[in-house]
C-alpha cells in the first residue's frame, strides 16, 4: 500500500518535467526563427540572396555595445522585479504615466546602445526616409495634388523609398515637425520615441474601455517591455503604432462611454492611419474586435465612428489625393525595387519569423491561448490579439511586404501582448525575463537599419 503512492507521485514528476504547451508554443517559433536565418544564409552561399543581410531582420550581424547597454539593462532587471506588482497596485493614472515612462526609458535605452546619432539622430536623415524629402514641400494642397505624379521610379523627381511607399500623410508628418521648429534627424528620432511609447498606453486604455482592466493591468509590464521597442526607436513605424493603437482605444472610450467624441475621433484616427501607411487599412480587422467586444452597448456611436472616418477620407480626398490610385501606383513602385529579387517563398514564412523576434517569445504562448479560448468565452484581450494576427495573415499573403516586417507590422504587433493575462501568473515573470533578453540579444548582435 506504501508502494502506489510513490509511484503516483514518480509518475506525477514525470508529467511535471514534460515540457507545457506554452512551451512547446515556444519552441515551435524558436524553430521558425532558426529556420529563416540558416535558410536565409544557405540562399545567400546559393549565390540566390534574400537580400535582407541579417535575415529575417533587416540589418548587419554586428555583435557591439554603447552607452546604452547599462541602462537597458537596468530598465530590463526594474520592471521584471517589480513591474507586475506596480501594474497590480499604483492607481491607474498613476500606472498609465509610470507605464509610459518606463517604456521610453527602455526604447531610449535600446537605441542608444547603438550610440546618439546612429541609433536616434542618423536614422531618419538617410536618402531614403522623410526628411530628404522635406524641403521639397512648399504646400500640403500642392503636395497631396502632385503626390501619385512622383511615386513611380521613371517619374521626374520621384520621391524616396520610403516617401514614395506611403501615402502622403506620412511625410505631412515630418513636414509638420519641420515648420514648428523640430528640424532634424534628432528632433524627429525623439518625436518618434515619445510618440511611438504612448502604444503601451493605448492598449492598456483598450482593455480597460472593454471592462477588463486586471488584462490591462497584466498587460502592461509585457507592453513596457515588448521587444518591438527596438524598431519604435527609431522608425516611423512606430509613430504609426501609437497612432493606429490610439485610435483603438479612442474607438474603444467611444463605444462604451458612451462618447461619442470619442468615437467620432477614433474613426477619423483609423481613416488618417490609412493615409500615412497603405497597409494600415487592415487597421479595420483589429477595430472589429474592438466592437465585437464591445458588444454593441451604444450602436449609435459606431455611426458617429464612420462620420470622424468619412469626414477625413473626403477632407483628403477632396484637397486632391485619391487614396486608390496611390495604392495602385504603390504596388508597381515596391516592384521596381528590393521586392523584385526578395522571393516570396522564403519570405512568406520568414515574415513570420520576423516577426516572432519583434513580439518576443511570450507572443507565442499568448497566441495559442487565444486561439484555445476563442471557442469558449470571447474576452477583449482575446478577441484584440486575433484581430490583429488576422491582419497579420493578411499582410502576409498580399506578397506586399517581404522583408522589414519587424518594424512594418508594428501596429500589429503591439496588440499580441494585450492578452497577457491569459498566461498563468506564476510564470510571468519567467516570460517576460525572455521578452527583455530577446530584446537585448537582438540589438546587441544586429546593426538594425531602424
Amino acid at each position: 500500500m506504501t508502494g502506489r503512492p510513490a509511484a503516483g507521485r514518480a509518475g506525477g514528476g514525470r508529467a511535471a518535467a514534460r515540457p507545457s504547451p506554452d512551451r512547446w508554443a515556444a519552441a515551435v517559433a524558436f524553430a521558425l526563427v532558426a529556420a529563416a536565418v540558416l535558410a536565409g544564409a544557405a540562399l545567400g552561399w546559393a549565390g540566390r540572396p534574400v537580400h535582407a543581410p541579417a535575415a529575417p531582420l533587416f540589418g548587419h550581424l554586428l555583435p557591439h555595445a554603447g552607452p546604452g547597454t547599462p541602462f537597458a539593462v537596468i530598465v530590463a532587471i526594474a520592471v521584471v522585479h517589480r513591474g507586475a506588482l506596480l501594474a497590480e497596485r499604483l492607481p491607474w493614472r498613476r500606472l498609465l504615466a509610470g507605464a509610459w515612462a518606463a517604456s521610453v526609458a527602455w526604447t531610449f535605452a535600446l537605441a542608444l546602445v547603438d550610440g546618439w546619432h546612429r541609433g536616434v539622430a542618423g536614422r531618419l536623415t538617410t536618402p531614403f526616409e522623410y526628411l530628404s524629402a522635406v524641403p521639397a514641400v512648399t504646400g500640403v494642397r500642392a503636395t497631396l495634388r502632385g503626390f501619385t505624379g512622383h511615386i513611380l521610379l521613371g517619374a521626374p523627381d520621384n520621391w524616396p523609398t520610403h516617401v514614395a511607399g506611403h501615402p502622403p500623410g506620412a511625410l505631412l508628418v515630418f513636414v509638420a515637425l519641420d515648420r514648428l521648429g523640430l528640424r532634424g534627424g534628432g528632433w524627429a528620432g525623439t518625436v518618434c520615441v515619445l510618440a511611438g511609447c504612448l502604444a503601451t498606453v493605448a492598449v492598456a486604455v483598450t482593455l480597460r474601455a472593454l471592462g477588463d482592466e486586471r488584462a490591462a493591468r497584466a498587460a502592461l509590464p509585457f507592453l513596457v517591455l515588448f521587444p518591438g521597442a527596438v524598431w519604435v526607436g527609431v522608425s516611423a513605424d512606430g509613430l504609426f503604432t501609437a497612432v493606429a493603437a490610439s485610435s483603438l482605444a479612442l474607438l474603444a472610450v467611444g463605444l462604451t462611454g458612451p462618447r461619442w467624441w470619442c468615437a467620432a475621433l477614433g474613426g477619423a484616427g483609423l481613416a488618417g492611419c490609412a493615409y500615412v501607411s497603405y497597409g494600415l487599412v487592415l487597421l479595420v480587422l483589429p477595430a472589429v474586435a474592438v466592437v465585437v467586444a464591445a458588444r454593441a452597448r451604444h450602436p449609435a456611436m459606431l455611426g458617429w465612428a464612420a462620420a470622424g472616418a468619412v469626414a477625413v477620407a473626403g477632407v483628403v480626398t477632396g484637397l486632391g489625393f485619391a487614396w486608390w490610385d496611390g495604392y495602385r501606383l504603390v504596388k508597381v513602385r515596391y516592384y521596381q525595387g528590393l521586392a523584385s529579387s526578395r522571393p516570396y517563398a522564403y519570405w512568406v514564412w520568414a515574415n513570420l519569423a520576423a516577426l516572432a523576434v519583434s513580439a518576443g517569445p511570450a507572443a507565442a504562448p499568448i497566441l495559442r491561448r487565444a486561439v484555445a479560448a476563442v471557442r469558449g468565452v470571447r474576452t477583449p484581450p482575446v478577441l484584440l490579439c486575433l484581430g490583429a494576427a488576422a491582419a497579420v495573415v493578411a499582410a502576409d499573403l498580399s506578397g506586399l511586404s517581404k522583408a522589414e516586417v519587424e518594424r512594418i507590422w508594428l501596429p500589429f504587433a503591439v496588440w499580441l501582448p494585450a492578452a497577457a493575462a491569459l498566461l498563468p501568473g506564476r510564470g510571468r515573470r519567467g516570460w517576460l525575463c525572455l521578452q527583455a533578453a530577446t530584446a537585448l540579444l537582438v540589438n546587441h548582435l544586429v546593426l538594425t537599419a531602424w
